[in-house]
Order: structure tokens, then sequence, then C-alpha cells
């Protein structure tokens, strides 16, 4: 299972484009003239670390369909904890690997009434080249004709994947050739190809054993 709604697939290819043959684009290089479409259903996640991803920006649609203020919650504190250290992993990865984090989680209100949403994330560099910064979207995927009415409370992980956009990197600074590496020789890949792109994705992702950190 890859990219279905439309909202992802277009905040990865404007991403993807963006970044050129680097790991990551910029966070200052975001113009929000360029998705301006999608920008109601985007939002800036900061990691403050492995514990804590906080919300900086969170588009309106994406609070008006769950009912709720982001800008400034913790994702992880969102979830279960089961979910949450699944989430902290993912993101792991993603901030590590310069990875790509696709999820399919559901909502539910205190009525019982619940919806599904796909959510993407997306690396950032900051200040330095280190990631901190994410770009995501949250795209809701029945779009029942309650949402925005309901306050949704609580929130579970349905799939979750990771997606590798290729690249090696030669030794020289800003010099990147496109290519899938291989994290985890061990787990059966698939090839996912966009119009432009060839990407391995691994079911799952990272895999932290332990306790909670």
């Amino acid at each position: 299972m890859s990219m279905q709604e439309a909202v992802s697939q277009s905040l990865y290819s404007y991403w993807d484009a963006l970044r050129g043959n680097r790991p990551a684009p910029k966070r200052f290089e975001i113009e929000p003239s360029r998705i301006a479409n999608n920008l109601p259903d985007t939002f800036i996640l900061e990691r403050v670390n492995y514990t804590n991803a906080r919300f900086r920006l969170a588009g309106t649609r994406i609070t008006d369909a769950l009912g709720l203020e982001l800008r400034g919650k913790n994702l992880f504190e969102l979830f279960d904890i089961h979910d949450r250290r699944t989430l902290q992993n993912q993101i792991e990865l993603v901030a590590s690997r310069c990875a790509v984090g696709l999820f399919h989680m559901s909502a539910e209100g205190a009525d019982g009434k619940s919806t599904t949403f796909e959510v993407l994330i997306l690396p950032l560099t900051h200040t330095s080249e280190t990631i901190e910064r994410f770009l995501g979207s949250v795209s809701s995927r029945e779009k029942p004709e309650w949402l925005g009415s309901v306050v949704l409370t609580r929130y579970k992980l349905i799939h979750h994947e990771i997606i590798w956009p290729g690249f090696t990197h030669s030794g020289r600074e800003g010099d990147f050739e496109y290519q899938a590496p291989i994290l985890h020789a061990r787990r059966e890949a698939r090839i996912v190809r966009s119009a432009r792109r060839q990407f391995r994705v691994f079911d799952g992702g990272l895999s932290i054993s332990g306790d909670e950190r």
C-alpha cells in the first residue's frame, strides 16, 4: 500500500522536486504559494527529541476535521503507548535516514463515529544538515458527511510504511546520485514507481526492541 490520496501525492511530488539531488530540502525553501491548494491539509512538525515531535503549524482542514487544535501538541501523545513507540521508531528512521513516512490512522469520537486518514511525513533540514523539521499532510480517506462536526479524540495506527527516495552520496559535499538504498537486507521490499522515480518500500520500517526511551 502506498500513497492513495491526491494531497499526499501532490505534496510528495513538490518535496521530491524541491530536494533535487539532495536527501531533503531545507525548511526555508518551502514556498506556501507553490502548495496553496494543499496548505489547509499540511502541517510542520518539529522533532524536539525522540519522545517529542510537536506541531508548529497545522492547516485549517486538519484542525477542522479532527476538531482539535494541534499547534504545540506532541504528535506521539495523541496515540496509546504501543502506537506511540511505533511512531517514535518511524520518525527516528525518517530523521536519521531521510526516509519518507506514510501512515494510515483511524480517528474516533466519543459518540463512536470513526473515519480514517492518510498521513504523509517528509524530512526537512533546518539550521543544520540534521533533520529536525518535517513537512506533512493529513487527508481524510472516506470524507464522511459528519466530518468536522465531531471532535475526534481516539487515534490508532492501522498501517505504516517507509518509502525510500533513492540516493547515494559520493563523498563530495552536496553530490548525490539516485539509487534505491537497502537498509535491511533481510526484509522483502517491493518496488513502487512514480512518473519520474523508483522506490523500494519496506512495510513497518525500523524496529527497535526494549522499553520506550
